[in-house]
């Protein structure tokens, strides 16, 4: 009977399981973590390096995180934690936007369904507790994901310290003169009754007329008609508009002074309108019948020119403008300073004769100066006006359309341009500053430059006033007496220390003569004032956070090393921090600014719970841990919009599982192994090994060139490539053996173990900033050596250079392993022919061109085996074989010769040589032997 040898090979041992079981084993850890003050020791750690500061942009606090959340702040972890392994103390203070219209809009309504009447403190107080209910919630999600940082003492935009620096903001910008207060056409939501900025509006498609409209001229100062014998009670210009709603806010009829107009007869009618318009004019109105009539006119020459409006009692004037194009309509644009910014614009700059016509009230309803449309909701009045152009004649044509409409970002619903009294930044004051400053960044992508440079390029002025409750207060007091609004130091001050000790509600709660200074009084002399009503954009808020946050906390700096948000922050918060602190610093507040792309589904959509295509990451988190929603963040390309779904999701757990069970087999081998005193000197390593060595050398490599550069997916890549290619299809496939067959404490086998061993401590830090549980499961598996840390994110990354090898030896490999990739394809075939089962049953005849055959040559025959994993190699000169990809090598696979050993599995001629192991090779007999 023959002997059992399986007690003498080295096989694996290790309790470091197959099976990850992260949803249980995650909650077990971040318990441990917390009782072990992982965070605040870490910084400790780092204490004396240079501080890395990623400074957090403040989410809106309003409900549990979803997959675009999982994403920004995972991104965040993964930078955090590796600057606190690369040489700098990398503190993480997280942050919550507090303030804004959802939540005074849920308190409104929990206070309606109250009965009696509230006061404004106590609506901010609903405020208050809706603001903070979901920032403990949140929190402990970002936790769970794997995210660490000063959970317990996270910024808050309502906190009293946070409102009194932003006051001071306010102040420093008021006192330069970049803020004021004046007349504008500004974005205006009916629904929720306040002004808006740029970065509050969206773009959605809406349906509306198109409408052609008659207004007949009623006065020619010039005598232009007169001279092109055009009747003048015959005489009408043609505009175009699709805000049917603002016609009876029209005061004017835009030219563009350059163009050519003509006349075109339509019936008896004279109709004014650009030249290189009239096809499409008359075809959008269906009019076949018409004709050009005289020679073209300077849009200049027209100027002044008087019209009757078309229902209401009113003259419109014919103006100049150089925004008026030929883009569509008829190159006459009807122009309502109330309701438009480049209306409001011409009007008030060149044209002050003409009255700024608002008819429209707060909640987007036409008030008395509209005529017989007053009390019409805007959005219904455009059926009702149309109806009546149509009936008085001054119709051309109508065409319905779906385009591209503003709508508010927080309701949805469209919006207006409305001309009221706002409070304004000017923009344009210290805009080559700011131009300045944006060249000063490093953007990643670095497209973002461009983008942040025309986003400030076309914005003029900042609408930073809101007509809400819920903010941080305008802090500006008028004298009753004359009306002047006063913003001074002696105001911020005392406005800012009382924010300091009792926040912004104390705006509320006292009198203006209860905040002001003693004895403060106006320049006409009046002594009593009022405060503004208006709060402040949330934007400037958070456009704060650079002074409010960075100089307020000690562990943080200014100005920040990095700023990461979704790419939409451009016109947000990269954009309003940027301008508040180029306003009263002088520089950006960010030395780099790095964006992400929106979360989609498999096939690129938007995610909806409607549409069933929607993904939490509690979801994930439940089913595969937290681990897996980090590597999804990794493996991305997180620049363009990412995308999820179950089977995305099932193939980074599949790529996981590879990475996990490349980590299990070198911690199985390392059973035994004490690095302190078995790890053998360089000398003593086989070149395998050596190679090993180099590839991972190449890794930390790729690994912190991609950390750095913030391409994580080149980091993931990297990873699985080396676990999957270089380790587990190559490397450890091949070292099996010296492994499994050699004494425990031979020099071979610690050869192959103390490679391992490199390989595993640096794989497991490269690992630690994405996968962050995993990776600290596997540390505390690795054999301890001196100076070794209880958790893998308190030591340093690994750095290039260590184990490279010159470009010879690289040369030399990479022929080898493509030699082996030829004999791989030509094993693979024999054993689908029936000729061998295991590569071992194969003897190899390679028959090589000359240099080929010199190159095998150099290879002692029993490395060469080893590395091809067969029992015999044959090398001959000439031609032969299955030819492959390299170049003079020919591939012949046949059985091998001789018996097959009981313990290594080759076949050898002289197993049994022993005669106390009989079915052994001589090989392994010497082992047990030894």
């Amino acid at each position: 009977m023959p002997q059992d040898y399986n007690s003498t090979i080295n096989l694996p041992k290790t309790d470091f399981d197959m099976r990850a079981g992260l949803p249980k084993k995650e909650p077990e850890m971040l318990k441990a973590w917390a009782q072990d003050h992982l965070y605040e020791e870490l910084i400790k750690h780092n204490e004396g390096k240079p501080r890395y500061v990623l400074h957090d942009g403040p989410p809106y606090a309003n409900g549990s995180i979803h997959m675009g959340t999982a994403l920004n702040k995972i991104i965040k972890d993964i930078i955090v934690r590796y600057k606190n392994m690369s040489g700098y103390q990398a503190p993480y203070v997280p942050g919550y936007d507090t303030h804004g219209l959802p939540i005074e809009l849920k308190a409104i309504k929990q206070a309606n369904s109250k009965k009696g009447d509230i006061s404004l403190l106590e609506l901010r107080r609903l405020c208050h507790d809706f603001a903070t209910e979901h920032i403990d919630i949140m929190g402990e999600q970002f936790q769970r994901l794997g995210v660490i940082g000063d959970f317990k003492n996270p910024y808050l935009t309502l906190k009293p310290e946070f409102e009194a620096r932003q006051i001071e903001v306010f102040g420093e910008m008021a006192k330069k003169g970049y803020i004021y207060k004046g007349l504008k056409a500004v974005y205006w939501c009916p629904e929720d009754r306040t002004a808006l900025a740029e970065a509050e509006i969206e773009y959605a498609e809406d349906e509306c007329d198109s409408i052609y409209v008659r207004f007949a001229v009623t006065g020619d100062p010039h005598g232009v008609l007169a001279k092109r014998n055009i009747p003048l009670d015959k005489a009408w210009f043609v505009i175009w508009t699709t805000t049917t709603w603002t016609l009876p806010a029209n005061v004017a009829i835009c030219l563009n002074p350059e163009f050519d107009y003509v006349f075109v007869k339509v019936g008896e009618g004279y109709h004014v309108m650009a030249e290189g318009l009239v096809e499409s004019t008359m075809q959008a109105c269906g009019i076949a019948d018409y004709e050009i009539v005289g020679e073209p006119v300077k849009g200049s020459e027209l100027e002044l020119i008087q019209v009757q409006h078309p229902f209401l009692e009113r003259k419109s004037l014919v103006i100049l403008g150089d925004h008026v194009t030929l883009e569509s309509g008829t190159g006459c644009v009807h122009t309502a300073p109330g309701h438009g910014v480049e209306d409001f614009e011409v009007c008030t700059k060149h044209y002050p004769q003409l009255p700024v016509v608002v008819p429209v009230d707060d909640g987007g309803y036409l008030t008395a100066e509209a005529g017989r449309f007053a009390g019409l909701k805007v959005w219904a009045a455009n059926k009702v006006i149309l109806e009546h152009i149509r009936e008085t004649g001054n119709l051309m044509g109508v065409q319905h359309i779906t385009h591209q409409y503003p709508h508010c970002w927080r309701c949805h619903h469209p919006i207006i341009f409305r001309a009221t009294e706002q409070w304004f930044c000017s923009i344009d004051a210290f805009k080559e500053d700011v131009y300045k400053a944006i060249d000063e960044v490093k953007w990643f992508p670095a497209w973002g430059h461009d983008r942040m440079a025309g986003m400030v390029r076309d914005r003029n002025d900042w609408c930073i006033s809101r007509q809400r409750i819920w903010g941080v207060p305008i802090p500006a007091f008028y004298c009753t007496k004359c009306g002047k609004y006063h913003i001074t130091d002696e105001t911020i001050q005392a406005v800012s220390e009382l924010f300091r000790k009792e926040g912004s509600d104390a705006w509320y709660r006292y009198e203006a003569d209860q905040i002001l200074p003693a004895g403060f009084t106006c320049q006409c002399g009046g002594t009593e004032f009022t405060k503004d009503k208006d709060i402040m954009d949330v934007w400037f808020d958070s456009g704060s956070t650079h002074v409010a946050v960075l100089e307020e906390r000690p562990e943080l700096k200014w100005p920040a090393d990095l700023y990461m948000e979704g790419s939409d922050q451009y016109r947000g918060w990269f954009q309003s921090s940027l301008l508040t602190s180029v306003a009263t610093r002088g520089v950006a507040p960010y030395k780099n600014v790095l964006t992400h792309g929106w979360v989609v589904d498999g096939e690129g959509k938007q995610m909806h719970k409607s549409a069933g295509n929607g993904m939490e990451p509690s979801e994930i988190i439940k089913d595969f841990g937290a681990d897996i929603v980090r590597l999804w963040v990794a493996s991305s390309d997180y620049t363009v919009d990412v995308r999820i779904s179950k089977e995305i999701v099932k193939q980074l757990s599949e790529a996981y599982r590879k990475i996990r069970n490349t980590a299990r087999f070198m911690l199985g081998n390392l059973n035994g192994f004490d690095p302190n005193t078995d790890l053998v000197a360089d000398s003593e390593l086989l070149e395998l090994d050596r190679w090993a060595l180099d590839t991972l050398d190449e890794l930390n490599r790729t690994a912190r060139d991609g950390y750095e550069s913030f391409d994580f997916h080149k980091v993931y890549h990297a990873v699985y490539n080396f676990c999957v290619v270089d380790l587990s299809n190559f490397y450890l496939d091949v070292v099996k053996d010296r492994l499994y067959i050699n004494k425990p404490g031979s020099v071979l086998r610690r050869a192959a173990q103390t490679a391992m061993f490199r390989i595993l401590v640096d794989l497991t830090k490269i690992l630690a900033p994405i996968l962050t549980f995993t990776s600290q499961e596997i540390w505390s598996f690795v054999p301890e050596f001196e100076g070794k840390n209880k958790y893998v994110a308190f030591e340093d990354m690994p750095k290039a250079g260590v184990w490279a090898q010159n470009e010879a030896f690289r040369a030399k490999w990479n022929e080898i392993i493509a030699i082996r990739d030829d004999v791989k394809k030509a094993l693979e075939q024999a054993r689908a022919d029936k000729i061998i089962g295991s590569s071992l049953e194969a003897r190899l005849t390679l028959y090589c061109a000359p240099e080929v055959a010199a190159f095998l040559q150099a290879i002692p025959a029993h490395e060469l085996e080893d590395l091809l994993i067969v029992s015999q190699v044959e090398l001959r000169q000439g031609d032969g074989g299955v030819k492959g990809e390299f170049e003079g090598l020919g591939v012949a696979v046949s059985r091998a010769e001789g018996e097959k050993c009981l313990r290594c599995w080759k076949y050898t001629g002289d197993v049994g040589s022993h005669p106390a192991h009989e079915g052994l090779c001589a090989r392994c007999a010497g082992i047990l032997e030894e």
